[in-house]
């Protein structure tokens, strides 16, 4: 099985060591996530969002060529043609301000185009049916986020993509209260984490 992980900390996936300034527990998920796939015997294809340097920004001449049915530029193109061949599709990303941060928000409108990935006509989708994984940190409890919050990237995420334009299987995985735990709940944690 072919995965494709879109990977979004400013700190990139390299920052998965014990590195003072310069750690994100995300990137140690990552990394995770990594092996496990690989053990099960898929092929991993990394989108590191901040190392590639994508400008998560719509512009004016990006609108355009989203209303014309062109990718953007060829970095997106490329991000593009990797969605395309993937069984499955892992975004990992932190949950800020109770939403993903700007640069998965905009890999979602700049890459997950009309008439490109999925048709304008009806809303279907062109992928093949890869099954989408949702991989989040958070401080916030999970039963707050999900229930008094309301869940918000959750739902646009679910119902706002995968199930308006029909991709495939939705699976959302969260750890929460990652600041307000031990150093060796979060180890332990991580040790257990599977998706």
């Amino acid at each position: 099985m072919k995965t494709v992980i879109v990977f979004d900390h400013p700190y990139t996936a390299a920052a998965s060591e014990n590195v003072p300034h310069h750690r994100a527990y995300l990137a140690a998920v990552c990394k995770r996530v990594i092996t496990q796939l690989k053990d099960q015997g898929d092929t991993v294809d990394l989108i590191d969002l901040h190392a590639d340097g994508f400008n998560p920004v719509m512009s004016a001449d990006d609108l355009t060529a989203w209303r014309l049915s062109k990718p953007m530029n060829e970095q997106v193109a490329d991000y593009q043609r990797r969605l395309a061949a993937a069984d499955r599709i892992v975004f990992i990303f932190p949950i800020w301000w109770d939403m993903m941060p700007a640069m998965t928000k905009g890999f979602l409108e700049k890459v997950y185009a009309k008439n490109i990935m999925y048709s304008a006509k009806n809303m279907k989708t062109k992928l093949h049916g890869p099954r989408i994984d949702v991989v989040t940190t958070m401080t916030t409890p999970t039963w707050i986020y999900k229930w008094i919050l309301g869940a918000p990237m959750v739902k646009m995420m679910h119902r706002g993509i995968v199930l308006k334009t029909r991709i495939g299987s939705f699976h959302w995985h969260n750890i929460d209260r990652v600041d307000k735990v031990s150093a060796a709940k979060r180890s332990q944690r991580l040790k257990q984490f599977k998706i």
